[in-house]
């Protein structure tokens, strides 16, 4: 038997110790990066690896192999600044007054206007949020969150931006005559401004290359929202892409070379990623803002009824894809409905962070449910409201309110078309959904801006002409 003096015991203890908490750093895993990918008003039926015969997305049909795809994942708004408002924030952002219409819009006389209108300053964004976690973080493209310089990137969370201020630009540098508003400006960096040379796609993707060749041996992690505008109006497209889709014509054309412009890049983007090293512990997302408007660039939302700007499934369901290698399974489905309200909560959680310390978040950390350690549905309700219209998914079942007919109903597990209205022979539902969106509707604050009246009824139209064929069921 040994026996060891008191000095020798304590010193052996300590580099024990020592060697027990070495070991224990070294199996912590280390921070992902993490890099989202936002499209523009994209289709929900116009990629690959949704079924589409006539888009070329070959990039993203193969990054959606690697990871997991979600068939049934929604924003929380169906226009793009309140989308992005309640993605970046993960609150519904109707709860800080941020009411579904764009900044600055066609606001009624009671309305906040122009460069006052924007993401209230007080709320926190996910840029904030990573910053506080250790990250370097970085928004290249579309802001679309306020156009005075209090509501700027590099004010709300973002140490690096390029891009623009405003909701759409033309995808082509301006010249020196050209007239443009000061938000459709490019910069790079606090009110830098610098027109880009090229189609406005590939400098997005270059950029977005560029800072991560930066940052890639930077001690501390980044985060990058590319914030692409394609396929979003104006309908700008190269004419060697125009000239792959011989077969079609007008927008439908244009908007078919401008979605594999944005696939191409973003395959840059993501081979970039994986020259470097990185794609093994970067966590990275793709996902659209909204439903397609097939009234303006031609997208194709089948089989979901409706466009942007309505609340129907083609108004607000969206493609969704995350890839995290050796976390997340590969060429998986997931199937409950999830919401960008998840994000923010997801992301903490990847970083190292306890979502459930943040009080006010409205999502949910989707880790758990997609390693398979949680079974259940990570929402059993979501909400939706523009002024007198809203909708509430409880489960399966999907009510919508309405300014100007009676409320539908939908079972969404038989009726992804909403084409059946069940609310004839579900008043009972009808009546607790319907109260269940108006205590949700009580805990809002009051819209700082609403659009003009008129457009609301442009909207219900626009409804109409994009929905499935409507059959009310009476037995």
């Amino acid at each position: 038997m040994i026996f060891l003096s008191k000095s020798a015991l304590k010193q052996s203890l300590f580099v024990a110790l020592s060697s027990l908490s070495m070991v224990s750093f070294a199996a912590q895993p280390s921070q992902p990066n993490i890099l989202l990918i936002v499209s523009d008003d994209a289709g929900y039926a116009d990629f690959g690896f949704h079924g589409s015969n006539v888009m070329q997305t070959p990039k993203l049909d193969s990054f959606a192999t690697q990871g997991t795809l979600f068939s049934q994942a929604y924003v929380t708004a169906a226009v793009c600044g309140p989308s992005r408002a309640g993605l970046l924030t993960g609150r519904y952002q109707q709860k800080f007054g941020y009411e579904e219409n764009n900044v600055p819009g066609y606001m009624s006389q009671s309305s906040t206007f122009g460069d006052e209108m924007g993401l209230p300053e007080t709320e926190k964004t996910m840029g904030n949020y990573l910053q506080e976690l250790g990250y370097t973080t970085a928004i290249i493209g579309k802001w679309h969150q306020g156009n005075a310089d209090r509501f700027h990137p590099n004010q709300r969370g973002f140490d690096f931006f390029y891009g623009f201020r405003g909701g759409a630009r033309s995808y082509w540098g301006y010249g020196e005559n050209d007239r443009f508003r000061e938000e459709d400006k490019m910069e790079s960096g606090f009110a830098n401004f610098k027109e880009h040379e090229g189609y406005l796609t590939d400098v997005l993707a270059d950029k977005t290359i560029s800072f991560i060749e930066n940052n890639k041996d930077n001690v501390k992690p980044f985060f990058v929202y590319l914030s692409y505008t394609a396929v979003h109006a104006p309908m700008d497209a190269k004419e060697e892409d125009l000239a792959k889709f011989p077969t079609l014509s007008g927008k439908r054309q244009k908007l078919a070379a401008m979605n594999l412009a944005m696939d191409r890049a973003t395959g840059r983007v993501l081979d970039k990623l994986e020259e470097l090293g990185l794609d093994e512990n970067t966590l990275v997302i793709f996902t659209n803002d909204n439903g397609g408007p097939t009234d303006s660039n031609a997208s194709d939302n089948a089989p979901l009824s409706g466009t942007k700007a309505n609340h129907l499934e083609g108004g607000i369901r969206v493609p969704m894809i995350f890839r995290w290698k050796n976390h997340i399974d590969e060429n998986a489905n997931y199937e409950y409905p999830v919401s960008t309200l998840d994000f923010l909560p997801t992301f903490i959680a990847a970083a190292g962070g306890d979502p459930s310390m943040y009080k006010g978040l409205d999502g949910v950390n989707l880790l758990p449910y997609l390693k398979g350690e949680k079974s259940h549905r990570p929402h059993q309700t979501l909400y939706w409201k523009k002024e007198n219209r809203g909708a509430i998914r409880d489960g399966d079942w999907k009510l919508l309110r309405y300014p100007d007919r009676p409320a539908e109903l939908y079972n969404l597990q038989n009726d992804i078309s909403e084409q059946y209205d069940m609310a004839a022979v579900k008043p009972e539902l009808v009546r607790e959904l319907y109260k269940k969106l108006f205590a949700w509707e009580l805990g809002l604050e009051r819209p700082m801006w609403q659009l003009q009246r008129k457009y609301e009824g442009y909207a219900m139209d626009r409804m109409d002409a994009y929905r499935q064929p409507l059959i009310h069921v009476n037995h």
